[in-house]
């Protein structure tokens, strides 16, 4: 570190070249965790978890996406009824919303999702296959009812 009378006058955690600074020094000691976190941060995460866009919140809660914006970016607050209806439609509650205490969103089972993937491909290829065979049969039936068709007093003139 410096020495000398501007040492005093610089800011705390100040590097001379060559030095580098520690996390205690910087507190930048998990910056981003869940005491850190912000109301955006929050509100932003919880969007996510829904698997919703700005635009998406922001038309169902009546509000411009740019409003979206500026509170997960912590430029503006939402008024209270719009902080109750965000927590109802992110599943979380507004105590968790304001402090990160509380419910907050629950963490997506990828292994969940991956079943029910295969679940719903599995459910496809078997409607597929039901489709093709009902375009089988309903082929033979058409075709029996030409056959079966009775001529007209007109067709044999």
């Amino acid at each position: 570190m410096r020495n000398g009378p501007l040492a005093a006058e610089m800011a705390p955690g100040w590097a001379d070249e060559g030095e580098t600074m520690t996390s205690a020094e910087t507190g930048n000691e998990g910056w981003f965790s869940d005491e850190t976190a912000t109301f955006g941060d929050r509100l932003e995460g919880a969007r996510q978890a829904m698997g919703m866009t700005q635009e998406d919140l922001a038309r169902r809660i009546g509000v411009k996406p740019v409003t979206i914006e500026a509170w997960e970016h912590d430029m503006r607050e939402p008024r209270a009824n719009r902080l109750q209806m965000l927590a109802g439609l992110l599943n979380v509650s507004i105590r968790w919303m304001l402090t990160g205490e509380g419910v907050g969103p629950e963490e997506p089972d990828h292994n969940e999702a991956a079943q029910d993937f295969d679940a719903l491909l599995l459910d496809l290829r078997q409607v597929r296959l039901q489709h093709q065979r009902l375009g089988e049969t309903l082929g033979k039936l058409e075709k029996r009812l030409r056959h079966m068709r009775p001529t007209a007093a007109g067709d044999a003139e």
